[in-house]
């Protein structure tokens, strides 16, 4: 099982800086020689498993991609004690290339890149069963692409580097989104025929032949791309493997994980330094071992339909249980938390770093990743179709047989609206907000601070650009 695997090799680096640290022998490696390391099965898999190592939400202060996705949106303010000064900078839009938690981020993926290059070079070169050999390839190449489709996300042009690279050679300049995009989706295609619909549970949390697709579509949707979303779609479909679990809430639940909806999961353990996940710690309020750093906002609670029981299940407000607590309006200024991927004080073994899963795609999105594409292609009465089944799964949830009810217009903006509210309140903290608002072209009629030409991307951390003079700034910064 992945969250038990200890992580033999990890290799640690800025764009610009390459070590290596066994995280459980803290002494520091001089010499890092792939080829000599790579010569059994055994190597290729401890390598392979070291290249999960930089996945969210398990680097406490190195990732902070919920803080990218929630706090610049309309979902969340920031809050705590003001202790954590780039927080506020990003919920107020005014962040500079200084701001710690883009250097972080940025080393924290180029660490994951540069471990599935380590396999990649390598493991042609050993003796291993064939199909052994494609599932690890399968996995490094899926493991790549989620690393620059983040990097892509946040910084918008950034180096791309396919092989492991000597320090004198790493100063490079950007490479453009769309060819990193085309190169994503290339790596998901070749994973896909490489990799298994499932494993036995002693592996799971590997990524899959499933999620290898659900990447690329996701990509295919962010070019605009809706035919090949479609096809995507189709294709996940036809693997009938995933379906909605019944009860909405099990998705963010400890014993309801990796479940039918669950297209790729990554997998936490609080029983291991820095394996758990971290997001209980900046989320939670501090009434249950968190720092409440992320508050729901007005503005999101208003996105729910009345009655939509999905806002209890994401929102804690006034008088509601909260893991062993009743939640107070004093928790929160806004009077509102999340609720998602929070546990219990019983469930935590130190402050905030819980082991509850972080799904980075739901069988949820997938379906309405169909119906915005069917929706924009002009096909709007199938996009209901879609739309409906996420809809009904809320609505069997509820003691009012009226609410949610079917959405059933054939006019494309008011059914682009409805689908888009849907994944507002459907998705709501997991990672999407802010970057479907930049998608849209709706951020800066949203939030009231977005500069239209600067804040579609982050800046580039000013170390990156002092170590590599071919790396330009993103404009605006």
């Amino acid at each position: 099982m992945i969250r038990k695997i200890k992580y033999f090799l990890l290799l640690c680096s800025s764009l610009f800086v390459i070590a290596c640290t066994d995280i459980l022998d803290k002494d520091p490696i001089a010499i890092f020689d792939a080829g000599s390391y790579f010569q059994t099965e055994e190597d290729a898999t401890q390598a392979i498993n070291a290249a999960y190592r930089s996945l969210p939400f398990s680097n406490k202060n190195d990732n902070f991609y919920w803080a990218f996705s929630a706090i610049t949106s309309d979902e969340a303010i920031t809050a705590g004690d003001g202790s954590r000064a780039g927080l506020t900078e990003l919920d107020a839009l005014n962040y500079t290339p200084r701001t710690e938690e883009f250097n972080a981020f940025w080393k924290l993926q180029y660490n994951g890149i540069t471990q599935c290059n380590v396999v990649l070079d390598n493991i042609d070169n050993i003796d291993i069963q064939a199909t052994k050999k494609d599932r690890i390839k399968g996995e490094a190449l899926f493991l790549r692409a989620y690393y620059y489709f983040l990097l892509t996300q946040v910084f918008g042009d950034v180096p791309c580097m396919t092989n492991v690279l000597p320090p004198d050679a790493l100063k490079i300049p950007k490479t453009s989104k769309a060819s990193i995009y085309e190169k994503i989706v290339a790596d998901c295609e070749v994973a896909a025929s490489f990799l298994p619909l499932t494993y036995p549970a002693s592996e799971t949390g590997r990524v899959t032949k499933g999620a290898a697709l659900g990447l690329a579509a996701k990509i295919a949707l962010y070019q605009k791309n809706y035919q090949e979303v479609v096809r995507l779609v189709t294709a996940i479909k036809g693997l009938n493997v995933y379906a909605l679990v019944a009860d909405y809430e099990d998705n963010f639940r400890k014993n309801t994980q990796n479940n039918s909806e669950s297209v790729w999961e990554i997998q936490h353990n609080n029983l291991e330094s820095d394996l758990g996940n971290f997001l209980n710690q900046w989320l939670a309020s501090r009434k249950i071992l968190g720092y409440g750093f992320g508050e729901i906002t007005q503005e999101y609670v208003n996105l729910f339909e009345k009655g939509d029981p999905r806002l209890k299940f994401t929102v804690a407000m006034n008088n509601d249980p909260y893991f062993g607590v009743v939640f107070k309006n004093s928790f929160a200024s806004t009077k509102y938390g999340p609720r998602k991927y929070l546990q219990a004080d019983a469930e935590v073994t130190q402050k905030g770093d819980g082991d509850i899963n972080y799904t980075f795609i739901r069988y949820a999105e997938v379906l309405l990743w169909e119906a915005e594409a069917l929706n924009e292609l002009g096909s709007t009465a199938a996009a209901a179709t879609p739309l409906e089944v996420v809809r009904a799964r809320a609505r069997a949830q509820s003691s009012i047989p009226t609410v949610l009810p079917a959405i059933t217009t054939t006019d494309k903006v008011t059914m682009r609206n409805a689908i888009r509210n849907e994944r507002a309140v459907e998705l709501g903290y997991e990672g999407h907000r802010f970057f479907d608002l930049v998608r849209w072209g709706i951020a800066q009629t949203v939030l009231e601070d977005f500069i239209v030409g600067k804040h579609e991307v982050f800046p580039i951390p000013q170390t990156e650009i002092d170590l590599n003079p071919q790396l330009l700034q993103n404009p605006g910064y």
